[in-house]
């Protein structure tokens, strides 16, 4: 068994970033430019947005953080994003989710200029993406399909097991997968009303587990030799740890380790992973390498 070490082909790719950015700048260029929006203090949002922060320093981009309550009104929302719209200095941003229960999701990411959104969740992204179209590709299945290239693992051809349908990871994950020039593979999704679900499991040769319940995938649902790859980061109670809690995934590590031949950690798997390919969105978009 292997493990597929996503920290450190983050940072692997991140210092390349980081050359790619000095040969810019060198060079007359402008430095990339990423802006975050952070509504509340939603604790994993907190740790993600700072750990974003950091990846923009390591990659040499210039970082912008934007805070408000989460009392903050939808227009007023809708205001901000409409301010980095029109900067010309920001090259990409985000609006962390999720959002307060009061603000429409949609509406906001609606709102984003596509030729901004480093997170890819604009309908246009997100159509260009299905139809194999140049576009930012949503954060973490890029991510993912980063880590099986770097990892030389066989796709074309192979049965892949996508477990969840959400926007941010199973449906994307699942047209990657399929595409040609990406996972080239015969691709099955399940979710929580897919019959016969541990069949199509035991099946498979790569399973893509984005479910968001922890330890689903389990030793008698994966066979010999398959890949595994755990996308879920459940925050579970552990009166061992000083924060009282621990992140678990998707997939039931220590049994299910010992049947295949790569696996992805929780954490450190595909997390990185996620963080780097919106770095790579960034540096996309100031090079303006999809959109002019």
């Amino acid at each position: 068994m292997t493990l597929i070490d996503g920290k450190a082909t983050a940072a692997a790719i991140k210092a390349e970033i980081a050359e790619e950015v000095k040969s810019i700048v060198e060079g007359g260029g402008k430095q990339p430019h990423l802006a975050a929006v952070l509504v509340g203090h939603d604790g994993g949002s907190e740790t993600y947005v700072k750990n974003k922060v950091l990846a923009c320093e390591a990659c040499g981009f210039k970082s912008t953080l934007i805070r408000y309550e989460d009392d903050i009104t939808e227009e007023e929302l809708l205001k901000c994003v409409d301010t980095l719209n029109n900067d010309d200095d920001v090259d990409g941003f985000i609006v962390q989710l999720p959002l307060p229960k009061h603000i429409n999701e949609q509406r906001i990411i609606e709102a984003i200029d596509y030729r901004k959104d480093v997170d890819g969740f604009h309908p246009i992204n997100v159509g260009r993406m299905a139809i194999g179209l140049p576009c930012f590709i949503s954060a973490t299945p890029l991510g993912i399909i980063t880590l099986l290239k770097r990892y030389n693992i066989e796709t074309s051809g192979k049965k892949c097991v996508v477990l969840g349908r959400s926007n941010i990871v199973g449906k994307p994950m699942a047209q990657l997968m399929m595409q040609k020039e990406y996972g080239d593979a015969t691709v099955t999704v399940c979710h929580s009303r897919s019959k016969n679900l541990k069949e199509e499991c035991r099946e498979a040769d790569i399973i893509i587990a984005a479910i968001g319940r922890p330890g689903f995938v389990t030793a008698d649902m994966v066979k010999e030799g398959a890949v595994i790859v755990d996308v879920g980061t459940t925050r579970v109670p552990d009166a061992s740890r000083k924060s009282g809690f621990r992140l678990s995934g998707d997939v039931l590590f220590e049994e299910v380790s010992e049947k295949c031949s790569f696996i992805t950690p929780v954490p450190g798997g595909v997390g990185p992973m996620t963080i780097c390919s919106l770095m790579k969105n960034t540096l996309a978009a100031g090079k303006k390498e999809f959109y002019k």
